[in-house]
């Protein structure tokens, strides 16, 4: 099987990705020499397969070498975000129960509180400068052979859920059992999306997060040359693409609509045309974010709807999606059951819990009750998201199941809601949920970003308000609008919701 150690043989000069903003190139003979070596690291400190690693990295050249290096040492390893608190990273580093934890000099501010606090850490490590109770990465690292160990098993990722809805979810899934190279891994990108050697795959998001992730690698298994932004800004990305020739890139939602809001001079500057497919998931994107998106690029937007769990994979192309506007897709490895709140499968049209079957397995690392939470009686299990199939078998997503507001005794899908705001020109984030009211219940509040906070006043919050009504049952429209500079979303698209609606019903003494 192709990995990067058999395309390193073969061409060791052969790019295997480039650092965007910098322009620092890595090859193949490079990943594969310091892979190696901190997988020699890893069995000399006595890790053994299936052992636990953390690493808390930004977007960093070491990132992909630390992955590769516990992937060929029969390990998991879980990145974790680098946007998080010193609390959030000492609950994921002590959950997960890593026995080795590596960060940057970047991070020292938060790694710095956590030296006494990661009591199953035998080994701390720093690339890029000195941290107090750290030892040096580099350092480290010399003398290790860079030869492949003795022996070599495949590892895997796990995961952790942004915690939007608490404490995040370690996702475990079994590994593999085959050596490392002997596994049969599955190329969606080449299958899916006709990536080839000659590819180049744009990755603009972080690469903890579980898509970014799980594609990167993929391509640097398959021999696709990666090009790594270090962080999204819409007008370089567009740049990138026109300057690394890109093929392939992997979006959310909400980049495609700040590339959309960019001024027509500033996008019509940027050659895009090398591109042969443009994926994103993550988040329902807003069906006239997603005409304009096929309008300007053409139709090689692909969409798929799965999660962190791996138990299930959804997708469709521009065509299918032109013919069921809206859609996620059709099933692709799994079968799926839209059922009621007592289990029951429900007709075609009909909204209701999403369960994939056949899918995949998994469970909640440490957490027996959420991984029942997610399990149907039949054995199916569901990520917690709302949706119903038409009759054709197209899946369509309303909403997240808590965040479902009921007022006067009406289901509403905030969603709804938010697809028709983010249209609005002066619209460039937006967050619907619901919040105290006497008489109903709940009420639908709008949180919104506006393009100049200048404009954030009474007359711009009747004018959302009104356009909505114009597109949506009222009911389904805000009966108010406030203003933020900018919204709690993570970069992978993923909007914390949570929080603000935390605030409004805590400041209702809720």
């Amino acid at each position: 099987m192709v990995h990067p150690g058999t395309i390193a043989a073969d061409d060791p000069q052969k790019i295997a990705y480039v650092m965007a903003d910098s322009g620092q190139i890595v090859t193949y003979g490079e990943l594969e020499a310091a892979s190696n070596q901190a997988a020699q690291l890893f069995s000399s400190i006595g890790l053994k397969r299936g052992d636990h690693i953390a690493l808390l990295l930004e977007n960093h050249p070491r990132f992909f070498q630390v992955c590769w290096a516990a992937q060929r040492s029969g390990l998991y390893y879980t990145p974790i975000s680098w946007r998080l608190q010193p609390d959030e990273v000492e609950y994921i580093v002590n959950n997960c129960e890593a026995k080795v934890f590596i960060t940057s000099a970047a991070r020292a501010e938060v790694v710095a509180q956590l030296v006494d606090r990661m009591p199953n850490v035998a080994h701390r490590f720093s690339i890029g400068g000195d941290i107090a109770g750290f030892d040096d990465w580099d350092s480290a690292l010399v003398g290790m052979p860079t030869q492949p160990l003795a022996e070599q098993w495949e590892g895997v990722s796990m995961l952790y859920s942004s915690g939007t809805t608490g404490y995040p979810k370690g996702v475990k899934r079994p590994l593999p059992e085959q050596r490392f190279g002997e596994a049969a891994m599955p190329n969606l990108l080449q299958a899916l999306y006709g990536a080839s050697e000659e590819s180049i795959y744009l990755s603009p998001a972080p690469l903890y997060h579980a898509a970014p992730l799980g594609f990167t690698m993929g391509c640097l298994r398959q021999g696709v040359r990666v090009v790594v932004m270090e962080h999204f800004d819409a007008q370089l990305a567009l740049e990138y693409i026109e300057q690394y020739q890109v093929t392939h890139s992997q979006w959310v939602p909400t980049m495609f609509v700040r590339m959309l809001k960019l001024p027509e001079e500033v996008r019509a500057r940027y050659d895009v045309s090398s591109m042969r497919a443009a994926v994103h998931a993550a988040a329902p994107c807003p069906v006239p974010i997603k005409e304009q998106m096929i309008e300007w690029w053409g139709p090689i937007i692909y969409e798929y709807y799965a999660g962190t769990e791996g138990n299930g994979f959804v997708q469709l192309n521009s065509e299918e999606w032109l013919a069921h506007r809206g859609s996620v897709g059709r099933p692709l490895n799994c079968e799926l059951h839209i059922c009621d709140d007592n289990g029951n499968e429900l007709p075609a049209g009909e909204p209701g819990t999403v369960y994939f079957g056949g899918g995949g397995t998994f469970e909640y690392h440490n957490d027996p009750e959420k991984t029942a939470g997610s399990r149907h009686h039949a054995g199916w299990t569901t990520l917690g998201d709302v949706g119903y199939l038409d009759d054709e078998g197209y899946l369509y997503l309303t909403d997240r199941k808590h965040f479902m507001i009921i007022s006067g005794g009406v289901n509403v899908y905030p969603q709804e809601a938010e697809n028709v705001l983010i249209t609005h020109p002066e619209v460039i984030d937006v967050a619907v949920f619901g919040v105290p009211n006497a008489e109903f219940g709940e009420e639908v509040k709008a949180v919104v970003q506006p393009a100049d906070m200048h404009r954030a006043n009474p007359e711009l919050a009747l004018e959302l308000m009104d356009y909505c009504r114009e597109r949506l049952s009222h009911i389904k429209c805000p009966r108010s609008v406030d203003f933020r500079a900018e919204l709690p979303r993570h970069p992978t698209g993923k909007l914390y919701k949570r929080l603000l609606k935390d605030e409004y019903w805590a400041a209702a003494g809720n």
